[in-house]
Protein backbone atom coordinates (compact mmCIF):
# COMPACT_ATOMS: atom_id res chain seq x y z
CA UNK A 1 0.00 0.00 0.00
CA UNK A 2 1.52 3.41 -1.09
CA UNK A 3 1.67 5.91 2.15
CA UNK A 4 2.89 9.50 2.60
CA UNK A 5 4.39 10.24 5.33
CA UNK A 6 2.51 11.79 8.51
CA UNK A 7 2.30 15.51 8.89
CA UNK A 8 0.33 16.00 12.15
CA UNK A 9 -0.71 13.46 14.75
CA UNK A 10 -3.73 12.30 14.66
CA UNK A 11 -6.77 13.45 17.24
CA UNK A 12 -8.40 10.37 17.98
CA UNK A 13 -11.26 12.25 19.57
CA UNK A 14 -12.63 13.88 16.68
CA UNK A 15 -15.71 12.07 15.37
CA UNK A 16 -14.91 12.16 11.57
CA UNK A 17 -17.37 14.26 9.86
CA UNK A 18 -19.12 15.62 6.27
CA UNK A 19 -19.66 18.85 4.88
CA UNK A 20 -21.26 19.75 1.45
CA UNK A 21 -19.96 22.47 -0.05
CA UNK A 22 -21.68 22.13 -3.37
CA UNK A 23 -24.00 19.93 -5.10
CA UNK A 24 -26.90 20.74 -3.08
CA UNK A 25 -30.09 21.69 -4.49
CA UNK A 26 -28.01 21.28 -7.79
CA UNK A 27 -26.65 19.37 -10.29
CA UNK A 28 -23.10 21.15 -10.52
CA UNK A 29 -20.40 22.06 -7.97
CA UNK A 30 -19.55 19.10 -6.41
CA UNK A 31 -17.40 19.33 -3.41
CA UNK A 32 -17.60 17.50 -0.07
CA UNK A 33 -15.28 18.34 2.28
CA UNK A 34 -14.40 15.06 4.73
CA UNK A 35 -12.56 15.75 8.43
CA UNK A 36 -11.18 13.14 10.48
CA UNK A 37 -8.56 13.51 13.17
CA UNK A 38 -6.44 15.88 11.60
CA UNK A 39 -7.00 15.14 7.76
CA UNK A 40 -9.33 17.60 5.51
CA UNK A 41 -9.61 15.83 2.52
CA UNK A 42 -12.13 17.38 -0.49
CA UNK A 43 -13.64 14.96 -2.63
CA UNK A 44 -14.35 16.53 -5.97
CA UNK A 45 -13.49 19.95 -6.37
CA UNK A 46 -16.04 21.19 -9.56
CA UNK A 47 -17.40 24.27 -11.30
CA UNK A 48 -21.11 25.51 -10.10
CA UNK A 49 -23.15 26.25 -13.42
CA UNK A 50 -26.73 27.33 -14.57
CA UNK A 51 -28.48 29.89 -12.78
CA UNK A 52 -26.17 33.24 -11.90
CA UNK A 53 -26.87 32.85 -8.26
CA UNK A 54 -24.84 29.52 -8.66
CA UNK A 55 -21.94 31.08 -10.47
CA UNK A 56 -21.72 33.40 -8.35
CA UNK A 57 -20.48 31.13 -5.88
CA UNK A 58 -17.61 30.38 -7.75
CA UNK A 59 -16.10 33.64 -7.17
CA UNK A 60 -16.93 33.25 -3.21
CA UNK A 61 -14.17 32.36 -1.22
CA UNK A 62 -14.45 28.68 0.10
CA UNK A 63 -15.77 28.29 3.89
CA UNK A 64 -12.23 26.45 4.87
CA UNK A 65 -8.63 28.28 3.53
CA UNK A 66 -7.47 26.18 0.58
CA UNK A 67 -4.02 25.82 2.18
CA UNK A 68 -5.44 24.13 5.22
CA UNK A 69 -6.89 21.15 3.02
CA UNK A 70 -4.55 17.96 2.78
CA UNK A 71 -5.59 16.58 -0.61
CA UNK A 72 -8.67 16.12 -3.14
CA UNK A 73 -9.72 13.30 -4.46
CA UNK A 74 -11.29 13.47 -7.99
CA UNK A 75 -14.60 10.93 -8.65
CA UNK A 76 -14.40 11.85 -12.80
CA UNK A 77 -12.95 14.96 -14.66
CA UNK A 78 -16.09 16.67 -15.68
CA UNK A 79 -16.24 20.11 -14.93
CA UNK A 80 -18.88 20.33 -12.71
CA UNK A 81 -16.53 17.91 -10.44
CA UNK A 82 -12.83 19.05 -11.68
CA UNK A 83 -13.47 22.44 -12.90
CA UNK A 84 -12.43 24.88 -9.40
CA UNK A 85 -9.21 22.81 -9.05
CA UNK A 86 -7.43 26.12 -10.57
CA UNK A 87 -8.83 28.48 -8.23
CA UNK A 88 -7.93 26.05 -5.25
CA UNK A 89 -4.15 25.97 -6.18
CA UNK A 90 -3.93 29.63 -6.81
CA UNK A 91 -5.52 30.51 -3.89
CA UNK A 92 -3.23 28.35 -1.68
CA UNK A 93 -3.75 24.45 -1.56
CA UNK A 94 -0.48 22.95 -2.08
CA UNK A 95 -1.38 18.99 -1.76
CA UNK A 96 -1.50 16.46 -4.52
CA UNK A 97 -4.93 15.62 -6.10
CA UNK A 98 -5.55 12.14 -6.53
CA UNK A 99 -7.43 10.51 -9.23
CA UNK A 100 -7.25 7.45 -11.93
CA UNK A 101 -5.23 8.16 -14.92
CA UNK A 102 -7.96 8.30 -17.14
CA UNK A 103 -9.08 11.21 -15.17
CA UNK A 104 -5.77 12.74 -14.87
CA UNK A 105 -5.44 12.78 -19.22
CA UNK A 106 -8.99 14.23 -19.06
CA UNK A 107 -8.73 16.76 -16.79
CA UNK A 108 -5.07 17.71 -18.59
CA UNK A 109 -7.36 18.69 -21.46
CA UNK A 110 -10.23 19.89 -19.86
CA UNK A 111 -9.15 22.74 -17.25
CA UNK A 112 -6.54 24.67 -19.47
CA UNK A 113 -9.47 24.48 -21.89
CA UNK A 114 -11.67 25.69 -19.53
CA UNK A 115 -9.12 28.55 -18.66
CA UNK A 116 -8.82 29.51 -22.47
CA UNK A 117 -12.78 30.04 -22.65
CA UNK A 118 -12.51 31.60 -19.83
CA UNK A 119 -9.92 34.22 -20.84
CA UNK A 120 -11.94 34.60 -24.48
CA UNK A 121 -15.15 35.14 -23.18
CA UNK A 122 -13.83 37.70 -20.51
CA UNK A 123 -11.84 38.98 -23.90
CA UNK A 124 -14.61 39.14 -26.18
CA UNK A 125 -17.01 40.78 -23.40
CA UNK A 126 -14.48 43.36 -23.47
CA UNK A 127 -14.04 43.92 -26.74
CA UNK A 128 -18.01 44.41 -27.51
CA UNK A 129 -19.01 46.22 -24.34
CA UNK A 130 -21.94 43.14 -23.30
CA UNK A 131 -20.20 42.94 -20.21
CA UNK A 132 -21.77 45.15 -16.87
CA UNK A 133 -18.10 44.83 -15.12
CA UNK A 134 -15.60 46.92 -16.49
CA UNK A 135 -13.13 45.10 -17.52
CA UNK A 136 -15.01 41.89 -17.35
CA UNK A 137 -12.44 38.87 -16.07
CA UNK A 138 -11.50 34.92 -16.61
CA UNK A 139 -12.61 33.22 -13.29
CA UNK A 140 -9.39 31.81 -14.05
CA UNK A 141 -6.77 31.85 -16.75
CA UNK A 142 -5.32 29.05 -18.67
CA UNK A 143 -1.23 29.51 -16.52
CA UNK A 144 -3.87 28.79 -13.61
CA UNK A 145 -5.17 25.70 -14.93
CA UNK A 146 -1.96 24.36 -16.01
CA UNK A 147 -0.58 25.19 -12.78
CA UNK A 148 -3.06 23.02 -11.25
CA UNK A 149 -2.08 19.98 -13.22
CA UNK A 150 1.11 19.60 -11.35
CA UNK A 151 -0.84 18.46 -8.05
CA UNK A 152 -1.84 15.42 -9.54
CA UNK A 153 -0.77 11.85 -8.69
CA UNK A 154 -3.04 8.63 -10.28
CA UNK A 155 -4.22 5.83 -8.06
CA UNK A 156 -5.39 2.79 -9.84
CA UNK A 157 -8.58 1.56 -9.96
CA UNK A 158 -8.95 -1.52 -6.57
CA UNK A 159 -5.82 -0.04 -5.17
CA UNK A 160 -5.81 1.12 -1.77
CA UNK A 161 -4.07 4.55 -0.82
CA UNK A 162 -3.10 5.29 2.45
CA UNK A 163 -3.34 9.06 3.23
CA UNK A 164 -2.36 8.67 6.50
CA UNK A 165 -3.85 8.59 10.00
CA UNK A 166 -5.90 5.76 9.72
CA UNK A 167 -7.56 7.33 6.58
CA UNK A 168 -7.41 5.00 2.81
CA UNK A 169 -9.56 5.47 -0.13
CA UNK A 170 -9.69 3.29 -3.36
CA UNK A 171 -11.01 3.59 -6.61
CA UNK A 172 -13.57 1.73 -8.29
CA UNK A 173 -15.16 1.73 -11.62
CA UNK A 174 -18.32 3.82 -12.26
CA UNK A 175 -19.07 3.56 -15.54
CA UNK A 176 -20.28 7.06 -16.99
CA UNK A 177 -17.20 8.35 -18.52
CA UNK A 178 -13.38 7.76 -18.71
CA UNK A 179 -11.84 7.30 -15.59
CA UNK A 180 -14.85 7.77 -13.48
CA UNK A 181 -14.79 5.91 -10.61
CA UNK A 182 -16.92 5.09 -7.02
CA UNK A 183 -14.80 6.47 -4.33
CA UNK A 184 -14.59 4.64 -0.64
CA UNK A 185 -13.01 6.21 2.14
CA UNK A 186 -11.61 4.27 5.13
CA UNK A 187 -11.59 5.28 8.53
CA UNK A 188 -10.59 3.83 11.74
CA UNK A 189 -13.40 0.98 10.52
CA UNK A 190 -15.51 3.50 8.94
CA UNK A 191 -16.40 3.48 5.76
CA UNK A 192 -18.09 6.21 3.47
CA UNK A 193 -18.97 5.85 -0.49
CA UNK A 194 -19.01 8.58 -2.74
CA UNK A 195 -20.66 7.67 -6.22
CA UNK A 196 -19.63 10.34 -8.27
CA UNK A 197 -21.81 10.39 -11.45
CA UNK A 198 -22.84 6.80 -11.73
CA UNK A 199 -22.99 4.94 -15.22
CA UNK A 200 -25.92 3.38 -16.92
CA UNK A 201 -25.80 -1.17 -17.21
CA UNK A 202 -26.34 -0.58 -21.06
CA UNK A 203 -24.05 2.25 -22.20
CA UNK A 204 -22.81 1.84 -25.46
CA UNK A 205 -19.56 2.86 -24.54
CA UNK A 206 -18.71 2.40 -21.11
CA UNK A 207 -19.29 -0.77 -18.73
CA UNK A 208 -21.84 -0.93 -16.04
CA UNK A 209 -20.88 0.70 -12.26
CA UNK A 210 -19.28 -1.50 -10.31
CA UNK A 211 -21.45 -3.44 -7.89
CA UNK A 212 -21.01 -2.61 -3.59
CA UNK A 213 -22.06 -4.63 -1.15
CA UNK A 214 -22.02 -2.60 1.77
CA UNK A 215 -20.91 1.07 3.26
CA UNK A 216 -21.11 2.54 6.52
CA UNK A 217 -22.30 6.03 4.65
CA UNK A 218 -23.31 6.69 1.32
CA UNK A 219 -23.00 9.95 -0.98
CA UNK A 220 -25.52 9.37 -4.36
CA UNK A 221 -26.35 11.52 -7.32
CA UNK A 222 -29.72 12.67 -8.42
CA UNK A 223 -29.20 14.07 -11.34
CA UNK A 224 -32.25 11.55 -13.03
CA UNK A 225 -33.96 11.27 -9.21
CA UNK A 226 -37.04 12.01 -10.37
CA UNK A 227 -37.55 10.43 -14.00
CA UNK A 228 -36.51 7.34 -16.30
CA UNK A 229 -34.97 7.32 -19.53
CA UNK A 230 -37.24 6.96 -22.43
CA UNK A 231 -36.73 2.99 -23.50
CA UNK A 232 -36.60 3.56 -26.55
CA UNK A 233 -33.65 3.18 -29.17
CA UNK A 234 -32.07 5.94 -29.14
CA UNK A 235 -29.92 5.11 -31.78
CA UNK A 236 -32.99 4.72 -33.86
CA UNK A 237 -34.79 7.84 -32.49
CA UNK A 238 -31.30 9.96 -33.79
CA UNK A 239 -31.82 8.53 -37.26
CA UNK A 240 -35.11 9.53 -37.40
CA UNK A 241 -34.27 12.86 -36.66
CA UNK A 242 -31.17 13.21 -38.93
CA UNK A 243 -33.08 11.73 -41.91
CA UNK A 244 -36.18 14.30 -41.56
CA UNK A 245 -33.80 17.36 -40.97
CA UNK A 246 -31.68 16.36 -44.63
CA UNK A 247 -35.28 16.04 -46.20
CA UNK A 248 -35.99 19.54 -45.29
CA UNK A 249 -32.04 20.87 -46.24
CA UNK A 250 -31.46 21.62 -43.19
CA UNK A 251 -28.56 21.36 -40.46
CA UNK A 252 -28.40 18.57 -37.33
CA UNK A 253 -26.17 20.83 -34.43
CA UNK A 254 -25.64 18.60 -31.50
CA UNK A 255 -24.51 20.60 -28.69
CA UNK A 256 -22.20 17.84 -26.60
CA UNK A 257 -19.97 17.61 -23.97
CA UNK A 258 -16.48 17.20 -25.06
CA UNK A 259 -15.63 14.22 -22.67
CA UNK A 260 -17.72 11.18 -23.15
CA UNK A 261 -21.00 12.63 -24.78
CA UNK A 262 -19.51 13.11 -28.37
CA UNK A 263 -17.62 10.11 -28.52
CA UNK A 264 -20.80 8.08 -27.69
CA UNK A 265 -22.64 10.49 -30.43
CA UNK A 266 -19.65 9.60 -33.02
CA UNK A 267 -19.81 5.97 -32.28
CA UNK A 268 -23.54 6.15 -32.72
CA UNK A 269 -23.71 7.84 -36.33
CA UNK A 270 -20.80 5.05 -37.29
CA UNK A 271 -23.03 2.59 -36.65
CA UNK A 272 -26.46 4.30 -38.26
CA UNK A 273 -23.88 5.17 -41.30
CA UNK A 274 -22.53 1.49 -41.44
CA UNK A 275 -26.05 -0.14 -41.52
CA UNK A 276 -27.25 2.78 -43.92
CA UNK A 277 -29.67 4.10 -41.92
CA UNK A 278 -28.85 7.52 -42.66
CA UNK A 279 -27.49 9.34 -45.29
CA UNK A 280 -23.56 9.65 -45.88
CA UNK A 281 -23.48 13.39 -44.80
CA UNK A 282 -20.77 14.97 -43.30
CA UNK A 283 -19.78 15.03 -39.62
CA UNK A 284 -18.20 17.83 -38.21
CA UNK A 285 -16.67 17.52 -34.75
CA UNK A 286 -15.67 21.37 -33.32
CA UNK A 287 -14.23 20.73 -30.43
CA UNK A 288 -10.64 20.86 -29.85
CA UNK A 289 -10.69 19.30 -26.31
CA UNK A 290 -13.55 16.76 -27.99
CA UNK A 291 -10.56 16.03 -30.54
CA UNK A 292 -7.69 15.54 -27.96
CA UNK A 293 -10.61 13.49 -25.39
CA UNK A 294 -11.74 11.19 -28.24
CA UNK A 295 -7.93 10.05 -28.91
CA UNK A 296 -7.79 8.60 -24.82
CA UNK A 297 -10.16 6.23 -26.04
CA UNK A 298 -7.20 4.25 -27.37
CA UNK A 299 -4.76 4.60 -24.36
CA UNK A 300 -7.46 3.36 -22.00
CA UNK A 301 -8.80 0.07 -24.07
CA UNK A 302 -10.47 -1.85 -21.29
CA UNK A 303 -12.28 1.14 -19.55
CA UNK A 304 -14.44 1.27 -22.17
CA UNK A 305 -16.46 -1.27 -24.37
CA UNK A 306 -14.77 -0.57 -27.74
CA UNK A 307 -11.69 -2.56 -29.27
CA UNK A 308 -9.25 -0.27 -31.05
CA UNK A 309 -10.79 -1.33 -34.39
CA UNK A 310 -13.92 0.43 -33.27
CA UNK A 311 -11.79 3.48 -32.25
CA UNK A 312 -10.84 3.90 -34.87
CA UNK A 313 -13.93 3.97 -36.70
CA UNK A 314 -15.45 6.38 -34.12
CA UNK A 315 -12.65 8.69 -35.25
CA UNK A 316 -13.21 8.54 -38.94
CA UNK A 317 -16.67 9.60 -38.70
CA UNK A 318 -15.93 13.11 -38.50
CA UNK A 319 -14.26 15.67 -40.13
CA UNK A 320 -12.20 17.06 -36.92
CA UNK A 321 -12.43 21.20 -37.02
CA UNK A 322 -9.00 22.58 -35.51
CA UNK A 323 -8.59 25.86 -35.99
CA UNK A 324 -10.92 28.76 -35.42
CA UNK A 325 -11.04 29.88 -39.13
CA UNK A 326 -11.96 26.12 -40.02
CA UNK A 327 -14.76 26.71 -37.61
CA UNK A 328 -15.95 29.72 -39.37
CA UNK A 329 -15.87 27.84 -42.56
CA UNK A 330 -18.07 25.23 -41.56
CA UNK A 331 -20.50 28.05 -40.12
CA UNK A 332 -20.91 29.19 -43.80
CA UNK A 333 -22.14 25.85 -45.28
CA UNK A 334 -25.78 25.50 -45.56
CA UNK A 335 -25.89 22.07 -46.75
CA UNK A 336 -27.35 19.08 -44.83
CA UNK A 337 -24.47 17.90 -42.68
CA UNK A 338 -24.40 16.97 -39.07
CA UNK A 339 -22.39 19.00 -36.52
CA UNK A 340 -21.37 18.35 -32.83
CA UNK A 341 -19.92 20.92 -31.46
CA UNK A 342 -19.26 21.81 -27.11
CA UNK A 343 -20.36 22.80 -25.03
CA UNK A 344 -23.51 20.37 -24.04
CA UNK A 345 -24.97 22.91 -22.34
CA UNK A 346 -24.72 25.69 -24.46
CA UNK A 347 -22.73 27.38 -21.73
CA UNK A 348 -19.91 28.48 -23.81
CA UNK A 349 -17.58 27.25 -26.39
CA UNK A 350 -17.93 27.11 -29.98
CA UNK A 351 -21.44 25.86 -30.11
CA UNK A 352 -22.74 29.23 -29.25
CA UNK A 353 -21.45 31.04 -32.60
CA UNK A 354 -23.50 27.35 -34.58
CA UNK A 355 -25.96 28.36 -32.54
CA UNK A 356 -26.31 31.77 -33.44
CA UNK A 357 -26.33 30.88 -37.51
CA UNK A 358 -28.71 27.58 -37.47
CA UNK A 359 -31.01 28.27 -34.73
CA UNK A 360 -33.27 31.04 -36.64
CA UNK A 361 -33.72 28.82 -39.78
CA UNK A 362 -36.49 26.05 -39.09
CA UNK A 363 -35.31 23.72 -41.45
CA UNK A 364 -32.38 22.79 -38.84
CA UNK A 365 -32.91 21.29 -36.02
CA UNK A 366 -30.86 21.51 -32.68
CA UNK A 367 -30.70 18.32 -30.34
CA UNK A 368 -29.48 18.22 -27.04
CA UNK A 369 -27.92 14.76 -25.93
CA UNK A 370 -28.45 14.97 -22.04
CA UNK A 371 -28.79 16.53 -19.13
CA UNK A 372 -29.55 20.36 -19.45
CA UNK A 373 -29.24 22.11 -15.69
CA UNK A 374 -31.67 24.89 -15.03
CA UNK A 375 -29.98 28.84 -15.65
CA UNK A 376 -28.44 27.27 -18.79
CA UNK A 377 -28.48 27.92 -22.36
CA UNK A 378 -29.76 24.74 -23.14
CA UNK A 379 -32.66 24.14 -20.40
CA UNK A 380 -34.13 27.66 -21.86
CA UNK A 381 -33.98 26.11 -25.32
CA UNK A 382 -35.47 22.44 -23.78
CA UNK A 383 -38.10 24.45 -22.09
CA UNK A 384 -38.80 26.23 -25.42
CA UNK A 385 -37.77 29.78 -25.21
CA UNK A 386 -38.66 31.47 -28.37
CA UNK A 387 -34.95 33.38 -28.08
CA UNK A 388 -31.52 32.91 -26.47
CA UNK A 389 -29.16 35.80 -25.74
CA UNK A 390 -26.10 34.94 -26.77
CA UNK A 391 -22.68 37.08 -26.61
CA UNK A 392 -25.22 40.35 -25.56
CA UNK A 393 -27.43 39.32 -28.54
CA UNK A 394 -31.14 37.80 -28.38
CA UNK A 395 -31.31 34.75 -31.18
CA UNK A 396 -34.30 33.30 -32.66
CA UNK A 397 -35.13 29.82 -32.38
CA UNK A 398 -36.92 28.78 -34.95
CA UNK A 399 -35.08 25.70 -35.53
CA UNK A 400 -36.58 22.23 -34.03
CA UNK A 401 -35.01 21.25 -30.66
CA UNK A 402 -35.12 17.86 -29.24
CA UNK A 403 -33.66 16.92 -26.06
CA UNK A 404 -32.78 13.48 -26.65
CA UNK A 405 -32.01 11.95 -22.72
CA UNK A 406 -31.15 8.04 -24.05
CA UNK A 407 -27.81 8.82 -24.40
CA UNK A 408 -27.52 10.10 -20.90
CA UNK A 409 -24.54 8.90 -19.45
CA UNK A 410 -25.86 9.41 -16.23
CA UNK A 411 -27.97 6.46 -14.42
CA UNK A 412 -31.95 7.37 -14.16
CA UNK A 413 -34.20 6.60 -10.61
CA UNK A 414 -34.74 3.08 -11.99
CA UNK A 415 -31.12 2.28 -12.53
CA UNK A 416 -29.74 3.82 -9.34
CA UNK A 417 -32.33 1.71 -7.36
CA UNK A 418 -30.98 -1.31 -9.01
CA UNK A 419 -27.88 -0.44 -7.79
CA UNK A 420 -28.71 -0.15 -5.04
CA UNK A 421 -30.67 -3.41 -4.69
CA UNK A 422 -27.33 -4.84 -4.85
CA UNK A 423 -26.16 -3.67 -1.23
CA UNK A 424 -25.84 -6.80 1.01
CA UNK A 425 -26.34 -4.30 3.99
CA UNK A 426 -27.98 -0.97 3.91
CA UNK A 427 -25.87 2.14 5.00
CA UNK A 428 -26.14 3.79 8.29
CA UNK A 429 -27.29 6.62 5.99
CA UNK A 430 -27.34 7.42 2.41
CA UNK A 431 -27.26 11.59 1.54
CA UNK A 432 -28.63 12.33 -1.62
CA UNK A 433 -26.74 15.41 -3.44
CA UNK A 434 -25.77 16.44 -7.45
CA UNK A 435 -30.10 16.89 -7.86
CA UNK A 436 -32.03 19.79 -8.53
CA UNK A 437 -34.23 19.76 -5.35
CA UNK A 438 -37.67 17.76 -6.87
CA UNK A 439 -35.09 15.25 -8.74
CA UNK A 440 -32.93 14.87 -4.95
CA UNK A 441 -36.32 14.79 -2.62
CA UNK A 442 -38.03 12.38 -5.40
CA UNK A 443 -34.99 9.59 -5.05
CA UNK A 444 -35.27 10.18 -1.16
CA UNK A 445 -38.45 9.13 -1.36
CA UNK A 446 -38.00 6.19 -3.72
CA UNK A 447 -35.54 4.88 -1.71
CA UNK A 448 -37.27 5.50 1.85
CA UNK A 449 -40.63 3.73 0.11
CA UNK A 450 -38.31 1.06 -1.84
CA UNK A 451 -35.67 -0.55 0.38
CA UNK A 452 -36.31 1.49 3.75
CA UNK A 453 -32.77 2.83 3.82
CA UNK A 454 -32.38 6.12 6.15
CA UNK A 455 -31.97 8.97 3.67
CA UNK A 456 -31.91 12.80 3.54
CA UNK A 457 -31.34 15.35 1.18
CA UNK A 458 -28.40 18.00 2.40
CA UNK A 459 -28.49 21.69 2.38
CA UNK A 460 -25.42 23.87 1.48
CA UNK A 461 -22.76 23.81 3.90
CA UNK A 462 -24.69 21.26 6.52
CA UNK A 463 -21.98 19.61 8.39
CA UNK A 464 -22.76 15.48 9.50
CA UNK A 465 -20.69 13.63 11.82
CA UNK A 466 -20.20 10.48 10.83
CA UNK A 467 -20.55 8.38 14.20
Amino acid sequence: MDREPDSVSPDKEAAPALTFLGATGTVTGSKYLFSAGSKKILIDCGLFQGFKQLRLRNWEALPIEPREIDAVILTHAHLDHSGYLPLLVRDGFAGKVYSTPATRDLCRILLPDSGYLQEEDAEYANRHHFSKHAPALPLYTREDAERSLHSFRTVEFGKAFDLGEGLTFQFLPAGHLLGAALTSLQFNGTSLLFSGDLGRPNDLLMAPPSVIRKTDYLVIESTYGDRSHDPADPQKILAEIINRTAARGGVVVIPAFAVGRAQTLLYAIHLLKEAKAIPDLPVFLNSPMAIEATGLYYEHLGEHRLNEAQCRAMVRTAHLVHSVEESKRVNALRDPMILISASGMATGGRVLHHLKTFAPDERNTIVFAGYQAGGTRGAAMAAGAKTIKIHGEYIPIRAEVIVLDQFSAHADADEILDWLGRFAVPPKETFITHGEPEAADALRHRIEEKVRWRCRVPDYLESVELG
